[in-house]
């Protein structure tokens, strides 16, 4: 192969990843202005915008629809979104697995715990301890006390094994599903049915409240996690040589698993279960725009965003005026990707 054939192939998939961001930031807008033109009431965003054009007020069920359900219902899936997509990127990066995303590790389980415990056991708390906080905050400390137990099993003199926390991560999983599994035994059939549909994802509970709780720890975790480009890039060479060529090895999986476990947590708090975003997004990037972490990430958060906005929407019109979880939509829509994707590299990967 000669040097210029070499440099243009070097370059081809980096520049196609830049020109990437700009498509994912237009449909990701694209979706944005689909969700909140969309839902069972009928009422009109455009009609709305004409109104505040011309500077006349909104009614009363247009400015409730649009700014108390719609509104914060889009960025609540936007947060959500992007931070699952990102998490998973993270995690396949860390453990150099393409099929790791934030439940083989143990952090969905530990928060769907949390809220079953908040579901179950919510109506025996005093009163003061009660209220629309207590599930999400339960998911959100189940998910980060299944991160800490996960990174101190699987560290030891200061140096975390990816293998062991792999392992970890799927015992981890298999105790808090059977602690979950004696708490369904033990609910009500009310319970059990707050349960059932809490662990099938929903954003029909999206207030500005919930957004004010999730947004700032999904953002800062998204923040963080934009930084690791490098280092995961470096990983994926394997941690020796990641260090020999000067990269904080440890310091670089400490600060990954923190990213993920807050993102995730903070997402899964407040939507339930959402399957398949974290780990069809980064393989459709990848096979799209190559394995570069640096623009992967940014550009998992928006794609990740866009997809779950598009899955809102399908989830509230589908069976309008009744309401489909989202994670039913997005395991249909993602699993058959998913296996494409399979089929498709079969002969290029190892799995």
């Amino acid at each position: 192969m000669t040097l210029s054939a070499t440099y243009t192939l070097a370059t081809a998939r980096p520049r196609r990843a830049r020109r990437a961001h700009l498509w994912l930031a237009l449909l990701l807008a694209l979706a944005a202005v689909l969700s909140l033109a969309t839902g069972a009431s009928g009422t009109s965003l455009w009609s709305a915008l004409a109104k505040l054009a011309q500077n006349e007020p909104l009614t009363a069920s247009e400015s409730t629809i649009l700014w108390t359900i719609r509104a914060p219902r889009a960025l609540l899936a936007i947060c959500i979104g992007a931070a699952l997509a990102v998490s998973g990127t993270v995690l396949q990066g860390l453990f150099r697995n393409p099929l790791a995303d934030p439940g083989i590790v143990g952090v969905t389980s530990g928060a769907s715990l949390g809220a079953i415990f908040a579901i179950v056991l919510g109506s025996t708390l005093p009163a003061a301890f009660s209220g629309p906080w207590l599930l999400p905050l339960a998911a959100f400390l189940g998910a980060w006390g299944a991160t800490l137990l996960l990174y101190t099993v699987s560290t030891r003199r200061g140096r975390t094994s990816v293998a062991t926390m792999l392992l970890a991560g799927i015992a981890l999983t298999a105790m808090t599903e059977a602690v979950s599994g004696l708490m369904i035994y033990l609910a009500d059939d009310a319970q059990l049915r707050d349960v059932t549909f809490w662990r099938l994802g929903s954003l029909a509970g999206a207030t500005w409240q919930r957004l004010a709780l999730a947004a700032p720890v999904i953002l800062a975790a998204l923040l963080l996690a934009a930084t690791l480009g490098r280092g995961l890039n470096g990983l994926a060479l394997g941690e020796a040589t990641a260090g020999h060529i000067g990269l904080p090895v440890q310091r670089i999986k400490a600060l990954a698993i923190l990213a993920a476990a807050a993102a995730t947590g903070a997402a899964v708090a407040v939507s339930g279960g959402i399957a398949f975003v974290g780990i069809v997004v980064p393989h459709l990037l990848r096979l799209a725009t190559g394995p570069d972490h640096q623009p992967l990430l940014p550009n998992a958060a928006l794609l990740g965003a866009t997809l779950l906005l598009v899955a809102d929407v399908i989830a509230r019109t589908l069976v309008a005026p009744a309401e489909m979880p989202i994670g039913i939509v997005t395991a249909i829509l993602g699993a058959p990707v998913f296996l494409w994707i399979l089929l498709r590299r079969r002969g290029l990967v190892d799995l």
